[in-house]
């Protein structure tokens, strides 16, 4: 009978200090805890307000770094095509400046281009400016791929503003088969082109010789009376009115301004 009373008051025992060690261990538990929120709070306490504010703008300056990056990327894409676009819109307009260009000059006579056409008027009713002697003198050239043999055949013709003159151009193919050539011209110096009226010429149309044949071409010409009162020409006295000539193929005639 005594033997079973001291097992159970053993077992009690035990259990009671079970009990209170899990009680001292939830007592330590809540104690690490409260260290740690203490200590937490402490360290938050403790840690310069700088430094947080740091941190939170190096995460801002990383946002506001990666938004610039896109926005970069998105202008360079839209530059990248605008030049893309001006640069196809060039190469088109590199094909079109030369007739365009030429037909401006022909028109306005700059550039040292003459002025082709005539006012049938002014012609008939221009005065000569006796006392302004000058001095038209002539060239004539060819392209590198131009087999003609192409020159003029007077040097030089004097005559006076308001005066009307006629000078002809030599031109023969050597070769054994036909050839056709186009011819440009300019005038010397530039700012005389303006006044330099052609009435007939063979610039800017199609000109086919047959192996071995020789034509003259004529230019019939004057010069505007204006050329007397304009002070930019008050020292000029010698014009030089050259042609060139290019190969074309057959069916290439470009157009001629002014008058037909």
């Amino acid at each position: 009978m005594l033997l079973p009373f001291l097992l159970r008051g053993c077992t009690a025992k035990h259990y009671v200090q079970q009990a209170l060690s899990s009680t001292r261990l939830c007592i330590n538990c809540c104690n690490v805890r409260r260290l740690a929120t203490s200590s937490g709070q402490l360290f938050l306490r403790k840690t310069p307000q700088r430094f947080l504010n740091q941190s939170r703008g190096a995460k801002v300056h990383k946002r506001k770094h990666q938004n610039q990056e896109d926005d970069w990327k998105k202008r360079n894409k839209t530059v990248l095509t605008y030049i893309a676009a001006a640069g196809v819109g060039m190469i088109g307009l590199s094909y079109a400046s030369v007739p365009l260009y030429r037909l401006y000059c022909q028109a306005t006579g700059l550039g040292g281009t003459a002025v082709a056409g005539h006012n049938t008027d002014q012609v008939e009713t221009m005065k000569p400016v006796r006392d302004r002697i000058i001095k038209v003198t002539f060239n004539a050239d060819t392209h590198a791929s131009m087999q003609w043999n192409f020159r003029p055949q007077q040097s030089e013709i004097y005559l006076v503003p308001g005066e009307t003159a006629l000078a002809f151009y030599k031109a023969r193919n050597p070769t054994d088969k036909p050839v056709i050539g186009i011819s440009t011209y300019n005038v010397v110096p530039f700012d005389a082109g303006q006044y330099f009226n052609k009435i007939q010429c063979f610039c800017f149309e199609e000109q086919r010789l047959n192996p071995h044949e020789e034509v003259d071409m004529p230019v019939f010409f004057y010069i505007d009376p204006e050329f007397d009162d304009d002070p930019r020409m008050a020292r000029v006295d010698t014009i030089t009115l050259s042609y060139t000539f290019f190969e074309a193929k057959e069916g290439q005639q470009l157009p001629i301004p002014g008058y037909s």
